[in-house]
């Protein structure tokens, strides 16, 4: 089959993720939706972003807040209805923006139908669509596998009296992608939205799809050190000691990825980016993003930790370097599952300079940008009361972990008004902190100074940079405080420097760039070359072009 025309305009953008709950409110019930993200749409467009990703808005009992599906092919009413969907995609193409929707295909909610029939039964026509198992001899789960929300990854049903397996919430059972009426369906579901004009996917928990047929245990790991965790685990979640080497990122998966990848490329301009949570995140995204028929692109954990000295990203983007090859990364910062960056990288009291500058490392790197709503204002994480929290990882896990709350608060959008103009109701399903009305849009808009206005002179400035959106990158060896690597593209180079630390700092050029000039309209600073050396200010950062 012939496949569709591709711009490429996913290499190199720049995508906004939408958390659609706490965007905008248009009803006044404290939720937000579907008709009050397309109001908001124009600030997205101003920004200067290439598309939007919207977390899930598909009929669900919220469990998991939309991540635990119960009908495939409609929206919850909480968020609107498919017509509201078809407007917002119409508003979102007419302001130049792509539209990616959130695939939960790995597990559905315990309420869908075809979870409700494979129960039913050992012999319906849908008992082997979910994964079913025994139990042992003396009654425990058929393995030691266990779920990222706490305890065994099996919990037992009373109508089959079987285990079934589940590797987040008990209401969230895996499917058997085993079955290939499975996978049939599944992809029936992405087609549906593409058919709407949906320009692409982020595919949410892209290596879990499969599971060992054998339900071989997986090895032990040990306590990982609490001075180096797992960035995509909390070092309170026994999950994290062990090797998940049978419960996901089978090789089964990759033949899948080439389905969905066939299917996508029957529309133009399309793509997909998948979320990898592995233990070897970075050896996963070059697996699935390589030989251009699986993945378009892929992100990873590593940067979603606290880690974020110049030799911890050293580190990082060298053995991406070195691991990824050709394959395509999308770098994020942030998202609706972890503490927010100005936090997580800048403690209590973040100082603007650290926020500035790691906005700009991130579009300098070789890769997709993916900005979390509200990073662009600076927001911190929010504080959020025990007796208001709302996520069940976090009400499992208290207090040692507060969950994912914090960073999914209401969008602050006027500093003023009630709720920061996110809701007319009453009370808003999360309450917003009010230390985020002093960063509301409002309150930064036009302001010289803003670390809105910084972001979004960077992303213009940064389209104007071929060899940003699309060169290859070289990093220099590590050093205790500056990150340098070089990005080049059809005959410009650039020269990439950033301070990650609170001290001064200089580092010496090589003769091959000591005639380079500053590569001015970033709105970086910090950074000057003076001769043969590069002198930083605390947290400060500049390019260099030769």
């Amino acid at each position: 089959m012939n496949k569709a025309p591709n711009n490429n305009w996913w290499r190199g953008g720049v995508i906004y993720q939408i958390y659609p709950r706490s965007y905008q409110d248009s009803n006044a019930d404290g939720i937000g939706d579907l008709p009050g993200i397309t109001a908001r749409l124009e600030h997205i467009a101003k920004l200067g972003a290439d598309g939007i990703w919207l977390s899930p808005f598909f009929k669900s009992p919220m469990k998991d807040f939309g991540y635990d599906v119960s009908d495939y092919c409609d929206v919850d009413p909480m968020f609107g209805t498919l017509a509201d969907f078809k407007a917002l995609v119409e508003r979102a193409h007419a302001l130049g923006l792509k539209v990616m929707i959130d695939q939960v295909l790995s597990h559905s909610s315990d309420q869908h139908p075809w979870f409700v029939e494979s129960r039913a039964s050992r012999d319906n026509p849908k008992a082997d669509w979910y994964i079913w198992a025994d139990a042992k001899s003396d009654g425990n789960p058929p393995n030691n596998w266990l779920s990222i929300f706490g305890g065994s990854a099996w919990q037992w049903d009373t109508r089959r009296c079987q285990y079934y397996m589940h590797n987040f919430l008990t209401s969230q059972p895996d499917l058997n992608f085993h079955n290939p009426e499975v996978q049939q369906a599944l992809l029936d579901s992405v087609k549906f939205w593409l058919d709407l004009g949906v320009d692409g996917y982020r595919l949410d928990t892209a290596n879990f799809y499969f599971h060992d047929q054998q339900l071989r245990d997986n090895p032990p790991r040990g306590e990982p050190p609490r001075d180096n965790p797992d960035p995509a685990v909390n070092p309170f979640n026994p999950y994290a000691w062990q090797w998940h080497h049978f419960d996901k990122s089978r090789p089964e998966n990759l033949p899948f990825l080439q389905k969905l990848r066939a299917l996508l490329d029957q529309y133009p301009d399309t793509t997909m980016v998948g979320e990898i949570g592995d233990d070897d995140g970075l050896a996963r995204v070059a697996e699935y993003t390589s030989g251009g028929d699986k993945l378009h692109m892929a992100y990873c954990f590593d940067l979603l930790g606290e880690p974020h000295s110049a030799p911890f990203l050293q580190g990082v983007l060298q053995r991406f370097t070195e691991v990824v090859g050709d394959g395509w990364p999308c770098w994020a910062l942030s998202n609706h599952d972890c503490v927010r960056s100005a936090t997580r990288w800048g403690g209590a009291q973040p100082d603007p300079r650290l926020l500035r500058l790691a906005a700009a490392f991130q579009v300098s790197l070789r890769g997709t940008v993916c900005l979390y709503q509200g990073e662009e204002l600076g927001l911190p994480e929010a504080n959020v009361a025990f007796e208001d929290l709302q996520d069940p990882y976090g009400i499992t896990m208290w207090p040692e972990y507060k969950g994912r709350d914090g960073c999914r608060t209401p969008m602050p959008w006027q500093g003023d008004a009630p709720h920061a103009g996110f809701s007319d109701a009453a009370r808003t399903w999360l309450p917003l902190d009010a230390a985020h009305r002093a960063l509301a849009v409002d309150q930064q808009a036009g302001q010289p100074g803003s670390l809105l206005g910084y972001f979004t002179q960077l992303l213009a400035w940064r389209k104007q940079q071929p060899a940003l959106i699309h060169g290859s990158m070289t990093v220099w060896p590590s050093h205790p405080q500056v990150l340098v690597f070089e990005r080049e593209h059809q005959g410009q180079r650039v020269l990439c420097a950033f301070n990650f630390s609170d001290a001064p700092a200089l580092i010496e050029l090589p003769a091959s760039w000591q005639q380079a000039h500053t590569l001015s309209g970033s709105g970086l600073a910090g950074g000057q070359h003076q001769g043969s050396a590069l002198h930083f200010e605390p947290w400060g950062g500049l390019h260099l072009q030769a």
